[in-house]
């Protein structure tokens, strides 16, 4: 297993897939993960928070596994509101990177992006805006090898 690395990220799983979301401070990743942790619930599909704000990212075996400090497990910055709990998993392997973009960005990114990870490794890329209303439709139209098991179909 590769050493440790704390990102300024939000990791979480949906069913049984890894998502990590990236991006700078203020950029939705907690709001993100928080409405995709929400409408997968309400689906009836397994949800939980794996750490807001920072995450630990390793490497084990081509696998790149989060992992939440304990100080922060179950907790959620739902920014203005304040600090929610939400079902949390120690760690997880992650299968895709999530790059929050602003609403002015470029109408369309480059094809087949990854996420280099500094610890080693990378995870297929998507870049998002925090305004979708529904992001995991979202997530599926852009990577429908996703769509293996609910709620991403």
């Amino acid at each position: 297993m590769s050493s440790e690395v704390n990102l300024h990220a939000t990791a979480i799983v949906i069913g049984t897939r890894g998502l990590l979301i990236t991006g700078p401070s203020g950029s939705g990743k907690s709001t993100l993960a928080f409405n995709c942790l929400a409408m997968a619930k309400r689906s009836g599909a397994f949800a939980a928070l794996v750490a807001d704000d920072q995450v630990f990212v390793s490497i084990d075996n081509e696998r790149v596994l989060a992992r939440r400090p304990p100080a922060i497990a179950g907790m959620i910055e739902l920014r203005g509101c304040g600090i929610g709990r939400f079902e949390s998993v120690e760690r997880a392997v992650m299968h895709l990177a999530i790059r929050m973009q602003e609403s002015d960005c470029e109408r369309l990114p480059p094809e087949h992006e990854t996420f280099s990870l500094p610890c080693g490794g990378s995870l297929p890329l998507i870049r998002m805006r925090a305004d979708f209303i529904d992001p995991l439709a979202a997530i599926a139209a852009l990577r429908p090898e996703l769509c293996a098991e609910r709620p991403f179909c």
